[in-house]
């Protein structure tokens, strides 16, 4: 019996109907956008751009429109701007191939600067909520550190060449590398960067998080950024890290803080003294989730600033940046990419994450009105809710998408996350004792990285 051919999901193509608008979801957008929009008005001409009919702000809100309303591609966006227009533009009528070359030529640094602009506003939103609770190791750490940010890069994936002006481009060609700062706290990017070469190592980042990265700053990192030059130049500026030990790794322990059947603590030494591996002093923390030992690094060398089960925690939610990636990739659509030119690949890139803050501002906002961590809220579930609002607003059932989102009879649509696990209250002695019952040990439940609530296929 022959195999059926895999199938990538990411690559699946998009259905050609596109959700329909809704006037309500469309003037809390222009709210928020216009003031952010106008703010790049004055660099808009001073690059020579003339006012025509495909400006700033109808370029805006065709990328939007085609990541909130799932429109399959450039010809059918073009259809209803002609018939319906969208969000704050009036039905206009332009060639498809006028809108195909202007995605090709419009400049990205433009939709950077409105994604620069809108952030601070939304921080400013995020800091006025009180209502939902941050996690207990986010709070704690937050007592020694000004920030918690997550830095980490992704593959983009291989281009398809949706306008017609590049359908006689080689396909499958990988697009680049993105690399991304969330701040943990409040779940909204900080920084984006994009790398021509897909390729490229982590290590070419590091320049860029020098100049980004200020003191009292507490960053999680994978083991792509595994390089000690790196870390001794984060410390130097007070920055901090976590990471965690490659397999491997030649270690001197100079002095054990904790060790018991569970955890282990650790003052120790890494390095071989020369250039590339120069001697750095960090803390290695060991954790035991059943008969698995996972290891960890910090550079915050005292327990009491930062216990060894607040080490833990945070780096398990370094998985947050993970969900970013896909949320970003999946649910809008950046794996597949609408152009292959340089410039509309970084559009995307910078219009897909413009639409996450605002996404990431709404789920922030329900975790608000129902007294939960934004983790509990499933920031996918409330992107296909829209649908479902725009249908009970035509009905006159509701108007308010956050009251409808937070209604007890609403909760079939699954914006709160299913709870898997019990909550376990997080150990913050900077020397804990040993369990008496390992079944229950913090760790046990800390560990197992949650996937995605409600991913439907």
């Amino acid at each position: 019996m022959a195999k059926s051919q895999k199938t990538n999901r990411d690559h699946a193509k998009k259905t050609t109907r596109p959700m329909v608008e809704d006037e309500v979801i469309a003037s809390q957008l222009s709210a928020l956008l216009t003031p952010a929009i106008t703010s790049q008005e004055n660099y808009y001409r001073q690059l020579g751009l003339r006012g025509r009919i495909l400006n700033l702000p109808l370029m805006v809100a065709a990328v939007l429109t085609l990541l909130w309303r799932d429109v399959a591609g450039v010809t059918e966006l073009t259809r209803m701007l002609a018939r319906e227009g969208f969000l704050w533009c009036r039905p206009t009528t332009v060639t498809q191939q006028a809108m195909s070359q202007r995605f090709l030529s419009f400049p990205a640094q433009l939709f950077e600067g409105v994604f620069k602009n809108l952030l601070p506003s939304l921080r400013t939103s995020w800091h006025q909520r009180n209502q939902r609770p941050l996690p207990e190791s986010i709070q704690f750490t937050l007592r020694k550190f000004s920030r918690v940010w997550i830095v980490d890069s992704s593959t983009l994936e291989a281009l398809f060449c949706k306008l017609k002006s590049l359908e006689d481009l080689p396909k499958g060609q990988l697009a680049g590398k993105m690399a991304t700062v969330i701040d943990l706290m409040t779940r909204l990017p900080v920084e984006i960067w994009f790398l021509e070469n897909p390729k490229a190592s982590d290590v070419k980042l590091e320049e860029n998080i020098l100049q980004l990265v200020e003191g009292q700053t507490l960053l999680l990192l994978d083991r792509g950024f595994y390089h000690f030059s790196f870390w001794l130049k984060l410390i130097e500026r007070e920055i901090h890290l976590i990471t965690r030990l490659k397999k491997g790794a030649s270690i001197k322990i100079e002095q054990v803080f904790t060790q018991s059947y569970d955890l282990r603590d650790s003052l120790i030494r890494l390095g071989s003294g020369t250039t590339k591996t120069p001697y750095i002093t960090l803390r290695l923390i060991e954790v035991r989730s059943g008969n698995t030992w996972h290891s960890y690094l910090t550079s915050v060398l005292d327990p009491k600033i930062l216990p060894p089960y607040v080490v833990a925690d945070l780096y398990r939610r370094r998985w947050r940046i993970e969900e970013a990636f896909n949320t970003v990739k999946r649910l809008l659509g950046l794996s597949y990419l609408w152009t292959g030119s340089l410039n509309g690949i970084q559009l995307q890139i910078w219009a897909t994450w413009l639409f996450y803050a605002v996404l990431v501002d709404l789920g922030d906002t329900v975790a608000d009105q129902l007294c939960l961590p934004i983790d509990a809220i499933s920031l996918e579930m409330i992107y296909r809710g829209l649908y479902h609002f725009y249908v009970a607003h035509q009905q006159g059932k509701a108007t308010d998408p956050i009251s409808y989102f937070t209604s007890r009879e609403n909760q079939d649509l699954g914006i709160v996350k299913r709870q898997r696990k019990p909550n376990i209250k997080l150990i913050v002695a900077p020397f804990p004792e040993r369990q008496r019952d390992p079944e229950q040990f913090f760790f046990k439940a800390a560990m197992e990285i949650p996937l995605t609530t409600a991913m439907q296929p």
